[in-house]
C-alpha cells in the first residue's frame, strides 16, 4: 500500500509558566493508503496534539511529517492551509459550523474556499446534496445549524470533511457528544467512507468505537507504546463482540 502519512521522530515541547513541557517524545508512524487508525490512551496523553501536529493544524517543535510525499514541516502557513482545505478533511467533537450559513452552505464552504476548484456554486451544491443523501440528511440542507439533532449534525461535518474528496479524514473523538445510537450512525458511515478508500485517523476513548478500526495505537506521556492489528471490519454483531472483547483484553495489558 501507499503511504499517505507519515511522521519521523517528531516531538512537540510547550512552555508553561517557563517550565518545558514534553507532550510528544520521538514519535515514528506510518500510516497506509485505506487504513483506519485508532489512537486512544488516558487523558492527557498526548492524543490530540498528535492528530493536529500530523495533520499541519499545529507545528512540530522537531523532526518531521511527510504528507502524501511532501514535507509538510517545510511548507508556509499559507502553503499548509490550502493543503489542508484541498486534500484533509476534518471532523471534532465539538461540532464547528457557521452559525450564519445553512447546512448545506456550511458543508460546501471548503468547496466554494479551494483555490483548486474549478465547478460553479451549483455544482458545488449538487455534490453537497448527494453527499447528504448518502448520510441520510437531504431533508435538513436548508436548515439552520440549531434546528438539527447533533447526530445529523455529526454527519453534516462528515459531509464538509468529504467535499474536496480528502486522502485522509482526521477526526478528533467524533463521537464523543453523541448518544449511543448516533455514534454507532457515525462510525458507520466513517466506516462507509473507509471501505470506499478513504484514509481514516481517528483519537478516540471509547472501544467501541476503535474496535471498528483497522489498527490500534496507545499512547502513554507521548509515547506510542503499543499497536495493534485488528484488519478491516465485516460488519456483523458477532464480529464485533469479538473485536471488542479481543480489544478491551490487550487495552488492560497496555494499562487502560
Amino acid at each position: 500500500m501507499n503511504t499517505v502519512l507519515q511522521a519521523k521522530g517528531i516531538c512537540k515541547t510547550y512552555i508553561v509558566n517557563k517550565r518545558q513541557n514534553n507532550v510528544l517524545k520521538n514519535i515514528d508512524l506510518t500510516v497506509s493508503e485505506g487504513e483506519m487508525v485508532a489512537v486512544m490512551g488516558p487523558s492527557g496523553s498526548g492524543k490530540s496534539t498528535l492528530l493536529y501536529c500530523v495533520s499541519g493544524m499545529d507545528r512540530v517543535t522537531s523532526g518531521e511529517v511527510v504528507f502524501n510525499g511532501k514535507s509538510t514541516s517545510k511548507l508556509r502557513e499559507s502553503e499548509l492551509a490550502q493543503l489542508r482545505l484541498d486534500e484533509m478533511g476534518f471532523i471534532f467533537q465539538q461540532m464547528y459550523m457557521m452559525k450564519n450559513l445553512s447546512v448545506l452552505d456550511n458543508i460546501i464552504l471548503p468547496a466554494v474556499s479551494s483555490k483548486k476548484n474549478t465547478e460553479s456554486r451549483k455544482q458545488s451544491e449538487e455534490r453537497g446534496r448527494a453527499l447528504m443523501h448518502r448520510l441520510g440528511i437531504d431533508s435538513v440542507g436548508g436548515n439552520d445549524i440549531n434546528e438539527v439533532s447533533g447526530g445529523q449534525l455529526q454527519r453534516a461535518c462528515i459531509c464538509r470533511s468529504m467535499i474536496n474528496s480528502p486522502k485522509i479524514i482526521f477526526a478528533d473523538e467524533p463521537t464523543g457528544s453523541l448518544n449511543r445510537a448516533s455514534s454507532d450512525e457515525v462510525m458507520n458511515e466513517l466506516l462507509s467512507l473507509n471501505r470506499d478508500g478513504t484514509t481514516v485517523m481517528c483519537v478516540t476513548h471509547d472501544p467501541k468505537v476503535a474496535a471498528k478500526c483497522s489498527r490500534v495505537l496507545y499512547l502513554v506521556d507521548g509515547n506510542i507504546i503499543g499497536e495493534k492489528e485488528m484488519g478491516h471490519f465485516g460488519g456483523t454483531e458477532k464480529e464485533l463482540r469479538d473485536r471488542e472483547r479481543d480489544l478491551n483484553n490487550w487495552l488492560m495489558e497496555q494499562g487502560w
